[in-house]
């Protein structure tokens, strides 16, 4: 496991925080701390000897806190006048997280305030501001957030902490056999991650939780009866009005008719989910159920007082429903894009010319954060004009290739020819979308339409 180190500095009464631009790989679009992954350089003594305020740290992580500040906000803290370093605390990556560090955020206590060059190719916007604003910020839902962050802020927002400050256990706290994870990365968005039947390399859908009064439980899917208890028991501290399934397949609504039974609330989706559903699954599915249709624009709950309202984004699916509130801060898009896979556009649900179409859309509307339901939420709409910029690309490469033949395997083999063969059959439904959608094209041009 590599470790990290974030950085908090301070000065006066307040202290330095970015948000980082949406377009990198790694939480886009996040607000966090000056820092980065411990790196072998680091682990070379240089012979250049740190100022004494960082003689308890370890001499690597020293560096390496000294090398990240000075590149992300050109500060050499070998000059500055500083009061204090210290350890503020330590989070690890949670287990079910594939990807995991440990890092160590560390308080620089500023003689005052520096001259700073920020680095704007990762940085897109800094605050200096106290960290009882910061975490206001949060609470009004206008900052995304990692866990350890957030409960940071909560910490250093408190007059209690800093009449006697403590090393801080900023890892996310539960029972992994008994509850699902839980992160709240947004206020009042919660985001709970049971394991489900999902599309590979995922293995989870998110389950959201948000509402002011009247709360909605979206795509509740655990795979199994054991994830099942799992969820409940990790739900039952909250009201819970009702449940939103987003689109008709499994691993958005698995175990949902059973599930709101329990808690005797309805079942809310769009008409065509209901009935691919149905048609799926048996009409038997929903018996006992309380379903109640949506359509697109309605109002469906409020968040931060705002009202949020469904959006029908067809393309992976005729039926699948986004929500978002008015104003935008967020808007979970289901299976529009993924930041763990690629979303498959198959017949007879999926529609190419749709899915371009519910892309434009949502570009458009540029909401602050989007959720997808598979991975984590993102900043901004880069994700998004990414998936439509490689459609249109991987949709040239069919254009081509159907000029040369009609041969779909021919096809498939010059466009995936290192593709893992467990996934062929989704691929291949991918390509015919686009032949679907590039034949009707020409035959509306044809006929001057």
């Amino acid at each position: 496991m590599r470790e990290a180190v974030a950085v908090v500095l301070m000065s006066a009464d307040e202290i330095f925080m970015v948000q980082r631009q949406e377009y990198l790989p790694s939480f886009p679009g996040y607000f966090s701390f000056p820092g980065g992954l411990i790196d072998r350089a680091d682990e070379v003594d240089s012979g250049i000897p740190l100022p004494s305020v960082f003689h308890h740290l370890k001499p690597v992580m020293a560096r390496a806190l000294l090398r990240e500040v000075k590149e992300e906000c050109g500060i050499d803290l070998t000059v500055e006048a500083l009061f204090r370093v210290r350890e503020l605390g330590e989070a690890t990556t949670p287990s079910f997280n594939p990807y995991r560090f440990k890092t160590s955020f560390i308080l620089v206590e500023l003689a005052s305030r520096p001259e700073m060059k920020i680095d704007q190719g990762e940085i897109k916007r800094v605050f200096w501001r106290s960290p009882r604003a910061l975490f206001e910020r949060y609470l009004e839902g206008r900052m995304l957030a990692v866990p350890p962050t957030v409960e940071l802020l909560k910490n250093l927002s408190k007059d209690s902490y800093w009449r006697q400050p403590t090393v801080l256990d900023l890892n996310l706290r539960y029972d992994e056999e008994r509850l699902v994870p839980m992160i709240e990365p947004l206020k009042g968005v919660k985001q709970f991650l049971p394991l489900s039947h999902t599309f590979p390399p995922a293995n989870r859908t998110n389950c959201f939780l948000l509402g002011d009064r009247l709360s909605l439980l979206v795509d509740p899917s655990p795979k199994d009866e054991k994830e099942y208890r799992k969820l409940l028991r990790s739900i039952r501290p909250y009201k819970i009005d009702r449940l939103f399934i987003t689109h008709h397949h499994p691993d958005h609504h698995e175990h949902a008719p059973e599930l709101a039974k329990e808690l005797r609330v309805p079942l809310m989706m769009s008409e065509w989910t209901r009935d691919m559903i149905m048609q799926c699954w048996g009409r038997s599915y929903f018996r006992g159920s309380d379903i109640k249709i949506v359509k697109d624009g309605e109002h469906v709950t409020t968040w931060q007082g705002q009202e949020v309202v469904a959006h029908h984004l067809p393309g992976h699916d005729q039926g699948q429903l986004g929500l978002a509130p008015e104003k935008l801060d967020w808007f979970i898009v289901s299976d529009l894009i993924q930041t763990i896979g690629t979303v498959v556009i198959a017949a007879p649900e999926g529609n190419m010319k749709s899915y371009f179409e519910s892309l434009e859309r949502v570009i458009s509307m540029n909401p602050k954060v989007i959720f997808p339901s598979h991975g984590i939420g993102l900043g901004g709409v880069h994700k998004l004009q990414e998936t439509l910029k490689h459609r249109k690309e991987r949709e040239e490469q069919v254009r081509e290739l159907m000029t040369q033949t009609q041969d779909l395997e021919v096809i498939f083999q010059a466009i995936y020819p290192n593709l893992d063969y467990a996934l062929k059959r989704y691929a291949l439904k991918t390509i015919e979308a686009h032949i679907v959608k590039l034949t009707e094209e020409a035959k509306e041009n044809r006929s001057g339409l």
